[in-house]
């Protein structure tokens, strides 16, 4: 019969197993396979069993520092190993630390620990964390960090510690620019660690990474010269502040922090939690660090932690609620999640009703049921997470159906995490580029309504079709609940909702996205049949052709994009929301440019922008193309005499040159005063 120390060994390793898959997961992959707080909470549980029965294994986290490095960056060993921070969530822990001696509280920035070393004032070599022991050099990088002093008045050599991150702001606008849901990164850490180990600086660069000091290991060589400014002697001082007053010195943003002791951290802990909300940088805590190096140093560290400093974790503010239900959210690669909706509760300060359940994997690891009573909370005091369920009914149904097209679903297993997906290749939740094109400025131009919002709209089952966004009004309740999204913003989205109904038949055509119909050929075309949609949408092959820049290829993709079903409902549906305003069409004689190929550059008097210039044109069958060409018959630049690109082609090609002037001279064009 197994003994009840074999028993907690087997427990041990069980709890390592899940620990050790889930740092991975995080560290490594970029993916959530648990909530932070049953992290720590198998943690803690761990440690204890260790504790009691005095036994630790070779692969536990608790002594383990870090993961080894992936990528093919040089690698190079630290000249001490890094130590990870004990942690606590209670503030009287933090007191009986500091004991009488002052402290450093400053936050604990979520991002990626980098090691720099400058010699003779200028940066020599900078390295990751990496595991502790190893990191990787990415000296390049740290050169383009947007705050990163690369020489400093110090000659010396000197090395510090501190955290790249990537702002929440620059995290969303990087992530907007992404089209693939695949591609995007799940948080500000992950883009971070990307953005830093990347083997061109340029794209490092453009991430806009900072760089925050918090720790000065060495800064030695000129000690001894009195005739030295203090920004270039070294920093012969006893005190953790005063060498980051020094670092500031040095031209570093160093981590915002405040001087504390034990009677004071109270008020201190709960200052940095108030504004927590306001903060444009990722946080998942505050570090105390003792003021006192010396003594500090003298204590000495634990085989994983310095026992100098501390990690103080948010204590999360629990609220048990009532699940209500499961919504199943689609994207566009086709996973299916799990979203929990709740009784709404008051979670630091705010209304929350819904939390992201992750996967099938954590769904059935929780026994989530309809009714039961859960536990919720926000990670690091910003994301909704379930804590626990304390009812554990069962797993609710999954669903065998896609919420969005009802395509068949399939459960699948990526990397040991059990995932839901749509096998529908034509499921509307794959086809938001079709949307987000359908809204676009030359499109249907409909301001308000972004990628992200669409996606959202979508997963939830709102829309359904293109003609389902001028019926966004139906869904106030939903969207006014966005990120980004109140009463105003929601009411300007209705107007200009309103606004695009009623538009033109080449708008239209070109928001249908048909292959290679851009706006040129869309005019064109509209143009061709007299701007009536019936002729539009049934123009034959032949028909085509004879329209300037249509060619055989485009003319079949056209045919066969309307003789598609689906396609002729989704024009049906659209065409019984919107209204088509009256097109003064031209007659034949008065396309005096018909024929004639322009190019326009540079800035404009006459008229408000380019496009203004643009349209008046092919109003009267020119056309304007981006580039010039031997094709080109006018490059319209108020600047004849300059010298960019597109001077120095038209004088090769012998395109001639005319102003703005010339150009209203020479067709007449009388404009308004």
């Amino acid at each position: 019969m197994e003994n009840t120390a074999d028993k907690k060994i087997e427990e041990m390793k069980a709890k390592i197993s899940v620990l050790n898959e889930a740092g991975k997961a995080y560290y490594q992959e970029s993916r959530e396979i648990m909530p932070n707080i049953e992290y720590d909470k198998l943690y803690d549980e761990l440690l204890a069993l260790e504790k009691e029965t005095g036994i630790t294994l070779a692969n536990s986290p608790t002594v383990n520092v870090g993961y080894e490095v992936l990528s093919d960056l040089p690698k190079e060993a630290h000249a001490s190993k890094m130590l990870s921070l004990d942690k606590t969530k209670d503030v009287d822990t933090l007191s009986a630390f500091l004991g009488d001696k002052k402290g450093v509280l400053s936050w604990k920035l979520d991002g990626l620990t980098i090691v720099l070393t400058y010699q003779d004032g200028k940066l020599v070599k900078a390295v990751t964390r990496g595991s502790g022991e190893i990191g990787e050099v990415i000296t390049n990088n740290a050169k383009v960090f947007a705050n990163m002093p690369v020489s400093i008045p110090f000659k010396g050599k000197v090395v510090l510690r501190g955290e790249a991150i990537i702002t929440y702001s620059e995290f969303e606008k990087i992530n907007a620019q992404i089209s693939e849901a695949e591609a995007k990164y799940k948080n500000p850490r992950n883009l971070c660690s990307g953005s830093v180990r990347q083997l061109n600086n340029q794209i490092t660069k453009e991430r806009n990474v900072q760089f925050f000091a918090f720790s000065l290991v060495q800064a030695e060589g000129l000690g001894d010269n009195s005739s030295a400014s203090p920004a270039e002697a070294a920093p012969e001082t006893n005190s953790r502040k005063e060498q980051l007053d020094w670092l500031k010195s040095q031209g570093f943003d160093v981590v915002e922090y405040k001087i504390t002791t034990a009677e004071s951290i109270q008020q201190d802990v709960e200052w940095f939690a108030s504004h927590i909300k306001n903060n444009d940088f990722p946080s998942d805590g505050l570090v105390l660090l003792i003021d006192d190096i010396q003594y500090g140093e003298k204590l000495g560290n634990t085989a994983k932690f310095p026992r100098n400093a501390i990690a103080f974790k948010w204590r999360d503010e629990l609220k048990e609620t009532t699940l209500q239900r499961i919504e199943w959210s689609a994207s566009r690669t086709g996973l299916i999640n799990p979203i929990a909706v709740f009784e709404p509760v008051e979670l630091e300060g705010t209304t929350v009703s819904r939390a992201s359940v992750h996967n099938i994997s954590i769904m059935r690891q929780m026994e989530l049921g309809i009714g039961d009573t859960i536990k919720v909370y926000k990670a690091n005091m910003i994301i909704p997470q379930i804590a626990e369920n304390l009812t554990r009914s069962g797993v609710e149904t999954i669903p065998h159906k896609c919420p969005v097209c009802g395509g068949k679903t399939e459960l699948k297993n990526d990397n040991g995490v059990e995932v839901l997906f749509c096998m529908n290749p034509s499921c509307l939740a794959k086809q938001i580029k079709a949307f987000t094109h359908f809204v676009s400025r030359d499109a249907m131009n409909i301001e308000g309504l972004s990628e992200a919002t669409i996606e959202k709209l979508i997963a939830k089952s709102l829309i359904k079709e293109l003609a389902d966004l001028f019926h966004i009004e139906r869904f106030k309740n939903e969207i006014v609940e966005m990120e980004g999204f109140g009463e105003k913003s929601f009411n300007n989205l209705v107007a200009s909702v309103k606004k695009a109904s009623h538009t033109t038949p080449v708008r239209l055509l070109y928001s249908l996205g048909i292959p290679n119909i851009g706006v040129a050929n869309a005019k064109n075309i509209c143009k061709s049949c007299g701007y009536s949609w019936d002729k539009i949408q049934h123009l034959s092959i032949d028909e085509l052709t004879e329209i300037d820049g249509v060619g055989n290829i485009m003319a079949q993709a056209y045919v066969n994009f309307f003789a598609e079903e689906q396609n002729q409902k989704t024009v049906k549906d659209l065409l019984l929301e919107i209204t088509f305003e009256e097109i003064d069409i031209q007659e034949s004689e008065e396309q005096i440019l018909q024929g004639l190929a322009f190019v326009i550059t540079g800035s404009l008097e006459h008229f408000e922008n380019r496009e203004a210039l643009k349209n008046l044109i092919e109003s009267w069958g020119g056309k304007v193309t981006g580039s010039v060409t031997s094709k080109t018959n006018f490059l319209i630049n108020n600047d004849a005499l300059s010298g960019s690109s597109k001077n120095k082609k038209a004088k090769e090609l012998g395109v001639e040159i005319i102003t703005e002037d010339e150009f209203l001279e020479k067709y007449e064009v009388k404009m308004d005063a």
